[in-house]
Order: C-alpha cells, then structure tokens, then sequence
C-alpha cells in the first residue's frame, strides 16, 4: 500500500481544480466545496487510486497480449462504476451543503453518467492503464478524472 507526499499533493490540486471549473460553470462556486473536494482528492483519492491500479498491475501480470490489455482497461473501467460516481456526486452534494439532493437519485445520475461516459472512459482507461507507466498513471488518471469531475457535476443537471 502507497500514499505518498506526491500523490496527495496531485490528488489535492488535480480533484478540485476539476471540480471547481464544474462548480463556475454550474454557477455553483462554494469555498467550502473546493477545500472539501481538496482534501477528499488529497485523501480518499490519493489512497484509493494508486492502490489500485498497483493491484491491477499484480493481478494482470501473468497475462499477456490482448488479454492483459483488455483486462487492465476493463478493471479500470469497473472501479470507476456508477457507485464510484455516486460516491463523488454525494461529496459534491455535501460539501455544497446541498443535503436535499442527497438521495437515492445520486444513483441514477450516476448510472446514466456512467452509461453514456463509457466509450471516452474504455478509450482514456486503455491509454492510462497500457500506455502510461505505473508511476505516472495516478496523475493521468487524476488529469482524466478532474475532466469527468467536470462530466460528472454537470451531469448532475442533465440526468436527473
């Protein structure tokens, strides 16, 4: 297991600056948001990720060829999962203190978002897990995902 210096300074920076453009775009800009999601990029998130996919890479590693690139794309593509997204929505509603929309509807945004996301996600998921190395895919996933924070707060208005 890692959690490193680099890794939540990436996490911290990356997770809400995506957030934060979301939040401007949205009209939704909060102060207590952006430290929110700060400190969950710099916490859950810089935990979370690199640890999987140290875990993708160990549990791949005697596969080759089609089957590795495929395999590694696909676990990526399973962690980030409509509950995955749920989870962000909810930190997204509570550090909005928007605790009304708080509810089971997270999820169906979330399945929704997930759905129609999936053939940018399998493409950006093949690249960081097949063509990035181990030590630099945090931050690319990191880049990728402060782009959906964007998708995914957004998407809180389009699927609801």
């Amino acid at each position: 297991m890692i959690y490193t210096k680099q890794n939540i300074i990436k996490g911290a920076i990356i997770y809400s600056l995506g957030d934060t453009i979301a939040s401007l775009l949205l009209d939704q800009f909060s102060w207590i948001r952006l430290l929110g999601m700060l400190f969950i990029g710099a916490t859950i998130y810089a935990f979370e990720i690199p640890n999987y996919f140290i875990w993708i890479d160990k549990i791949t590693s005697n596969s080759k060829g089609l089957k590795k690139t495929l395999l590694k794309t696909l676990l990526a593509i399973a962690y980030f999962n409509p509950l995955w997204i749920a989870r962000h929505l909810f930190f997204i509603k509570l550090f909005s203190l928007d605790f009304n929309a708080i509810n089971s509807n997270l999820l169906t945004i979330a399945f929704w978002s997930f759905l129609v996301n999936i053939p940018i996600s399998a493409i950006a998921n093949y690249i960081i897990q097949n063509k990035i190395k181990l030590g630099w895919r945090f931050m690319a996933s990191a880049i990728f995902s402060g782009l959906m924070a964007i998708y995914y707060a957004m998407s809180a208005s389009w699927f609801r």
